[in-house]
């Protein structure tokens, strides 16, 4: 078998009315999405999408003519282009979506078969008043989630407290909230210093008394020592992070000092799917929890959803939920179905071969740019 030509599919939905993600500076008006599909010569066509793929048709020749199934070496090659270009971790994604389809099983099995249900959290987006988000996470627990994560804003902390206080009151202790900081990384054009450690410490310590269930990235990843300091000086709190962290070397020397609870590496932003598993594991032989970061459309959601199921990731799955703003139909508006979860607050393994993706052509072609 042999690839005969990767294509791309540069997408936008516009947003009416539009989204303003927590981690933006602007309020998100559209919404963009690349398909890309690996084509072979034995008529198996494999599906990835989650980051641009930005400036890959330079690149394209060195896949072009190669076995899909070479595996290792085509994430060595992603590797050795994403030094010089963007990140292209949605072609590997393909590649293993192929490989699921030769083999006729779920890419989930491949990576391991821990499980074929995830629990998952409702991970919300924007910055909303108490009140507004005690009401989200009444509807995300009347859909089946059992928790949520509230992001805390570094210039309205005190409002994120009294939400997440609110959220805590209203729906008790048998309903988990996560927080997310976002100081680990920043969009284009953040230049704004992060909060600093001291600070950062007492934001935890008042969360750990809300009996929170993890705080998520306080802390910008150079900080190493900070991270560790962190996690021992709140030991009734797990600490996360990795989410982007694109370093796998930097993300083996956080597991070799142990700094984390939770490592959350993307596959499809951060990583990609062989080394996120390489990871996970790693970080479970040290009795550490690996559950990816999902913001993405739903291609990458179910990327992340093989390679976490694959391992036996947990104890909950990353679900991007927050509407109106946000919802499912919103996110995967490129999928004939938008992944969901189930009743019980579960994401499940799709049964078919690959990734389970089943593209809506008609918003491929509706929605199409360049």
């Amino acid at each position: 078998m042999k690839i005969t030509d990767i294509t791309l599919d540069r997408l936008r939905l516009e947003l009416e009315p539009p989204f303003r993600a927590a981690w933006d500076p602007e309020p998100r008006r559209h919404f963009d999405a690349t398909v890309v599909r690996v084509h072979t010569d034995e008529g198996i066509t494999g599906i990835g999408s989650g980051d641009t793929m930005d400036g890959f048709d330079a690149f394209r020749h060195l896949f072009v003519g190669t076995d899909p199934l070479d595996i290792t070496r085509h994430v060595r090659a992603i590797e050795t282009a994403n030094f010089h270009g963007g990140h292209y971790w949605p072609l590997e994604v393909a590649l293993w979506d192929i490989i699921g389809k030769v083999h006729d099983r779920p890419v989930a099995e491949l990576f391991g078969n821990a499980t074929k249900r995830l629990p998952a959290y409702a991970s919300s987006g924007e910055l909303k008043s108490p009140k507004d988000r005690v009401d989200t996470a009444l509807l995300a627990r009347e859909i089946g989630f059992r928790a949520m994560k509230i992001r805390i804003d570094r210039n309205r902390v005190r409002e994120g407290i009294a939400a997440v206080r609110a959220v805590r009151e209203r729906l008790g202790d048998d309903f988990e909230i996560m927080v997310d900081l976002n100081q680990s990384w920043r969009m284009a054009g953040d230049t704004a210093p992060a909060t600093d450690l001291v600070r950062t410490q007492t934001i935890v310590a008042e969360l750990a008394e809300l009996g929170v269930f993890w705080v998520e990235e306080p802390l910008p990843y150079a900080d190493l020592d900070g991270f560790k300091r962190l996690r021992a000086a709140n030991p009734t709190v797990r600490i996360a992070a990795g989410e982007m962290h694109h370093s796998t070397t930097e993300l083996l020397r956080f597991l070799e000092e142990d700094a984390l609870d939770v490592y959350q590496m993307d596959v499809v932003l951060a990583i990609g799917m062989h080394r996120a598993r390489t990871l996970a594991e790693v970080a479970q032989l040290k009795h550490r929890h690996f559950t990816p970061h999902s913001w993405t459309n739903g291609i990458g959601v179910l990327a992340n959803v093989h390679v976490a199921a694959g391992v036996g990731g947990g104890p909950y799955f990353e679900f991007p939920f927050d509407p109106p703003g946000w919802t499912p139909e919103r996110r995967d508006f490129m999928l004939t179905d938008p992944v969901r979860i189930e009743a019980d607050g579960c994401v499940v393994v799709p049964d078919a071969p690959g990734l389970g993706v089943d593209l809506d052509e008609d918003a491929v072609r509706r929605w199409r740019i360049g």
